[in-house]
């Protein structure tokens, strides 16, 4: 569809995307506020894609938009639209986060596993808990599950990690981790039902 002087919408979407920015880097809050209002559902829902959870892409969304007002002077019109400028935004903080919580997950992963081989002769929460012969019967009962079972588990309880952080750092469906954490469970209860 034409405007009534001729020009189409899409470029007059880019020239009015373009004021704003320009306004903003002046710290015009109004034309801020319009930018805002016109791609923040965009925005919000591209985050969202790259991460799977709402909580983060809104923090990934705040991050965005203080960059764009911190950062609107740095927008240069030969490098395209400012949507796309806002997208590209989104979308690279988005992955970021992704890869620093990988970072973080193989990390408290790799302290996990470091501090399981250390000699430590202090006792387990387990052993204060259940005392030791209770807790090394844990420990066998668990050894003993399927491995798939076993590492999702050893994620959940002893790393800490959540079911999305499990199935991030496994690489497999949020549905796959919790089945495996509930039969896994399911069978540690049949297990030791009666000796705990």
């Amino acid at each position: 569809m034409l405007a009534f002087d001729g020009m189409s919408e899409p470029a007059l979407d880019f020239e009015r995307d373009a004021e704003l920015l320009r306004r903003i880097a002046g710290g015009d809050r109004f034309a801020f506020s319009d930018f805002y209002n016109q791609y923040s559902g965009l925005l919000f829902s591209i985050a969202v894609k790259v991460l799977n959870d709402s909580r983060e892409a809104e923090d990934v969304l705040q991050e965005v938009f203080m960059q764009i007002w911190n950062k609107a002077d740095t927008y240069d019109l030969l490098l395209g639209k400012p949507a796309s400028w806002a997208v590209t935004l989104t979308r690279n903080k988005a992955i970021d986060r992704v890869r620093a919580s990988q970072r973080r997950s193989k990390l408290l992963e790799q302290a996990t596993v470091e501090a399981g081989v250390l000699p430590d002769d202090s006792p387990s929460a387990n052993e204060r808990l259940y005392g030791k012969e209770n807790a090394e019967m844990i420990r066998s009962v668990v050894a003993a599950l399927p491995s798939d079972q076993k590492r999702a588990i050893e994620l959940a309880f002893f790393s800490g990690l959540t079911q999305d952080e499990i199935a991030k750092t496994l690489q497999e469906p949020l549905g796959t981790i919790k089945a495996r954490i509930r039969r896994g469970m399911l069978k540690l209860r049949e297990k030791l039902e009666g000796f705990i």
